[in-house]
């Protein structure tokens, strides 16, 4: 079994800790071999997906700028809010703010003892780093989100280096998929995906479909990715469509719900089309994702051991039915409608190096 089908069929923390695993093996590996790489072509400076932690430490190493992107969310090592791992609620309360704080020791002790490799390699070289706080080495020049303000939480204490962007994706650029548009009914579309990594759970697609059968006056959309096949789901029923990849942005903006494993990717394409969630998070932001759903109520949150085929049922039809979310949701396209992501970060970019 290869690693990224073991890790599509984990959740929580052993999902996140495998996936830490893989990143770090990648990082040890970019540490030796991209400082040739960087002369050889001439590189000036490197924008880095904070996502790769540590891999700053070639740059750092260079005397070169470099720049960090959450591509996902952000991680909070302020304490102030839950650290993304965690699908706990913002609270301000002291005992929210010392679990918020443990939570973030723990990702400190289980990212230290993943990137030993990478912690030997750097102290050789004499790099001075605060192993204690994993947000020692994050850059001082910029540090962007694609996350939009709207959709953080409030009172999040991040630094001045920071900045929300709004999403980088603008429908551009995607291949070509495939679709039986001839397919879709009219009805109000249900569009469900478990995203790239955590969609190994044959599990999860039966309860959906099992939810969606008896709700006949919606269509189903269901893509299950590569992992496994339709027939281990079962019998398809009428009023679905299950496929395994499918043109999201497109089917996103004639849905009306979006069953989703709470990846930003997905939750930000949901909410430029003004389309509420629900929300079945696995791992890694997921549940930091999640979170921020329920806080700005876009959509429901349930979990892998709450998750029936009743309840999701009884999910869908909450959010089909309560206006609030959908207007929720609206909230954000508009505010996301105002700015493109990619612009705005290409500009931070430049702007950062040019005043460093």
């Amino acid at each position: 079994m290869s690693e990224l089908t073991q890790l599509s069929k984990l959740q929580g923390e052993d999902a996140a800790r495998l996936g830490l695993q893989i990143v770090a093996r990648r990082v040890e590996t970019m540490s030796h071999t991209l400082p040739a790489v960087l002369a050889k072509e001439g590189v000036d400076a490197l924008v880095l997906d904070t996502y790769l932690p540590y891999a700053e430490f070639v740059p750092m190493r260079l005397g070169m700028p470099y720049i960090h992107v959450s591509n996902a969310l952000p991680f909070d090592y302020s304490g102030d809010t839950p650290l993304c791992l965690y699908g706990w609620p913002h609270e301000t309360t002291s005992a929210a703010l010392m679990r918020n704080r443990e939570g973030l020791a723990r990702f400190t002790g289980f990212l230290a003892e993943i990137n030993a490799g990478t912690r030997m390699h750097a102290q050789k070289l004499g790099l001075n780093v605060d192993w204690a706080d994993p947000g020692s080495t994050i850059s001082k020049l910029a540090w962007l989100t694609q996350i939009p303000r709207e959709f953080d939480f409030e009172d999040s204490n991040w630094p001045s280096q920071f900045h929300y962007t709004g999403p980088f994706h603008d429908g551009t650029g995607r291949a070509d998929v495939d679709f039986p548009w001839d397919q879709l009914t009219g009805e109000p579309i249900v569009y469900a995906s478990m995203g790239t990594l955590a969609n190994g759970r044959t599990e999860i697609f039966r309860t959906i479909v099992s939810a969606l059968a008896n709700q006949k006056s919606v269509q189903l959309v269901l893509v299950i990715g590569d992992q496994i096949n339709q027939e281990q789901i079962g019998p398809v029923p009428s009023n679905a469509i299950i496929v395994k990849q499918a043109p999201q942005l497109e089917l996103l903006k004639r849905s009306s719900v979006c069953i989703t494993h709470a990846g930003l990717n997905t939750v930000l394409e949901a909410l430029t089309q003004g389309v509420p969630q629900v929300a079945i998070p696995v791992t890694h932001d997921q549940p930091g994702v999640a979170a921020r759903i329920a806080n700005k109520k876009t959509g429901v949150v349930t979990s892998l051991d709450k998750l029936t085929a009743s309840h999701l049922s009884e999910l869908v039809s909450e959010v089909l039915e309560d206006s609030t979310y959908r207007s929720n949701a609206r909230r954000i396209q508009e505010a996301t409608a105002r700015t493109n992501g990619l612009s705005r970060a290409a500009d931070l970019i430049e702007k950062s190096l040019w005043q460093r």
